[in-house]
């Protein structure tokens, strides 16, 4: 689950990239939206190994 974690927040990361510098205009509502799911699963991924 942590791999998935990671994934998104590459996703979050690029699509926040793209759509702060002016590429795409969506890109930023898309960055909040992978960035708010790679936090749960962040979280749940550190209270599954506790």
């Amino acid at each position: 689950m942590l791999y998935y974690a990671i994934v998104f927040l590459i996703i979050a990361l690029i699509a926040g990239v793209l759509g702060f510098g002016g590429i795409a205009g969506t890109a930023a509502s898309i960055a909040k939206v992978f960035f708010v799911i790679f936090l749960v699963l962040f979280v749940v991924t550190l209270f599954r190994r506790a």
